[in-house]
């Protein structure tokens, strides 16, 4: 990679630690000389408990995960730092805690505006079932092996404390690492990849972006780029999975994928499988956590709150809060009617997949017809 072209992607990548100098997890959560602050976490969530992965041990592409109470995680990290970043138990890190869910009322943090078109978490805050906010926290040595994130989402990530290294490939780069079954690698460092037997295309690819993430700062990933993490220190940082109206079409993709993927491999049952069709939809949603039905419920939901918007308006208390409708107020009318165009965009579509025609669609409502007729109705309205 030239000079200028990996100067080019570190201006896309990091955001200053500016950024999250108000935080309250910067305050309170770090150490005078930026070392995780133990006893007020400890304070703070004690009781909590939290999943923890194994970054000694392979489990299928990731590291297995167990649950446990979060004094306990502290007591173990203490111990692995004075033991010299070593345990019979492996080099555990706590990852994907959904602090935000189990601790509204914590002054943690505030979403940069820049990343606040947040449609994963404004739809699954509407249905109240999850969410894609998630803390990190690890000794060093610590890491997240080689993955691209849920639905090829965007993600953001910001160090409260610590440093991280990210190892980046461009999406559609993840190809030429696969082996010859068609299977991605567990760690792209592993000098395994460097048979050609086993990794036929390694050669071609191009050497990952390389950052060193420091204290505070913000990086942002693309879509569909694969990656791999390593916490160079004792870190903590939080992260979100978003899309948005400029990714949701390659989320919509994905689904299609996956869904290929799935009938691909029942592919033999086919015939004598009254109900194929519909299975092969609750299998890719075990895989991947939506099936093509909830995929046209969350494009609903987005469509909606920001009709809601363009036909009522924002009255000075809501503007106030920390809601979505907020989050379209502050981004404005106009971000308003792009994320509608796009969302007709992708629903036009979902409307005339197959797939999506096969299944029962009398549970929807509205009905995809009539919920397009409504945004595009909107839109004019709105332009006018």
């Amino acid at each position: 990679m030239l000079l200028h072209d990996f100067l080019f992607y570190l201006w896309r990548f990091i955001f200053s630690s500016k950024f999250t100098e108000d935080w309250g997890s910067r305050r309170s959560w770090v150490t005078w000389d930026g070392k995780p602050d133990f006893d007020y976490l400890l304070q703070k969530f004690g009781e909590a408990v939290v999943p923890v992965a194994n970054c000694d041990v392979k489990e299928y592409n990731s590291n297995p995960k167990e649950q446990l109470p979060f004094k306990e995680y502290i007591k173990y990290w203490k111990e692995y730092i004075k033991n010299d970043y070593r345990s019979s138990r492996g080099c555990l890190y706590l990852k994907d805690w959904h602090l935000s869910r189990a601790f509204p009322e914590q002054d943690v943090y505030t979403t940069p505006v820049y990343f606040s078109s947040d449609w994963l978490n404004e739809y699954w805050d509407a249905i109240a079932v999850d969410d894609y906010r998630f803390v990190y926290m690890g000794p060093k040595g610590s890491w997240t092996p080689f993955h691209a994130d849920v639905f090829r989402s965007y993600s953001w990530s910001a160090n409260i404390c610590g440093r991280k290294k990210w190892l980046l490939y461009p999406a559609g780069q993840e190809e030429y690492l696969k082996d010859r079954h068609g299977n991605l690698p567990f760690d792209v460092t592993a000098p395994s990849l460097q048979d050609r037997s086993v990794y036929p295309r390694y050669n071609q690819s191009q050497p990952p972006v390389e950052i060193v993430q420091e204290a505070g700062e913000i990086v942002f990933i693309p879509s569909g780029w694969h990656h791999q993490v390593y916490n160079l220190e004792d870190t903590i940082s939080i992260n979100h999975n978003w899309v948005n109206g400029c990714n949701v079409a390659i989320m919509w993709c994905f689904l299609q994928d996956e869904l290929a993927a799935v009938q691909r491999e029942i592919n033999e049952w086919k015939d004598p499988m009254d109900d194929w069709h519909l299975q092969c939809q609750l299998i890719m949603k075990s895989c991947t956590g939506i099936d093509y039905k909830e995929f046209y419920n969350f494009l609903k939901v987005i469509a909606e709150n920001r009709i809601s918007v363009l036909e009522n308006g924002l009255d000075d208390e809501a503007s106030a809060k920390n809601t979505p409708k907020a989050a379209i107020s502050t981004l404005g009318m106009l971000h308003a009617v792009f994320d509608l165009k796009r969302t007709v965009k992708v629903l036009t579509s979902l409307s005339a997949n197959e797939d999506f025609k096969k299944l029962d669609l009398t549970s929807l409502s509205p009905p995809p017809e009539a919920l397009l007729h409504h945004l595009k109705a909107a839109i004019d309205i709105a332009l006018l």
